[in-house]
């Protein structure tokens, strides 16, 4: 009983981290949703290009240090931004600074919402974090827009 209890939780587990990773992989692929962003540029292409735009940075260790900043606090601000914005004057949202990234029509939302809210809020705070021109810190140079193959 106790071993098919274990293996049915495993098999959730499994599933859901198989989907998760489809949901990204899919999501990552498509057109962000960021305003500033260049028309039609993914986030693929958006990371790729700020990696490219880290290692021109001076020092170095700042362009990498923001990259690394996006790598480990992006996903933790991401799902306490989407659970401040679904549940809004919620506990989470008593310790959390009002922030422009916590999307204010996301109050209430459904279940099945959550993922795609959640998508746009990490897609919202890289931008943010490294794709916003700056005129302090690290002074990483312009989104440049996805290369076309109209040539």
């Amino acid at each position: 009983m106790i071993r098919g209890l274990v293996k049915y939780i495993f098999r959730f587990f499994v599933l859901l981290v198989c989907t998760s990773l489809i949901f990204i992989g899919y999501k990552a692929n498509q057109p962000m949703s960021v305003p500033e962003a260049p028309k039609g540029m993914t986030y693929v292409e958006f990371i790729q290009d700020r990696i490219d735009a880290a290692t021109t940075v001076e020092p170095s260790r700042c362009g990498w240090g923001m990259m690394i900043s996006l790598a480990t606090l992006g996903p933790i601000y991401s799902v306490v931004y989407t659970e401040v914005a679904i549940h809004p004057g919620g506990f989470l949202e008593k310790y959390v600074a009002p922030d422009s990234n916590i999307p204010v029509e996301a109050a209430g939302a459904n279940w099945y919402e959550v993922p795609s809210i959640w998508w746009n809020v990490v897609e919202q705070l890289s931008w943010t974090m490294v794709g916003e021109p700056t005129s302090q810190g690290c002074q990483f140079r312009d989104v440049k827009s996805p290369i076309t193959d109209s040539d």
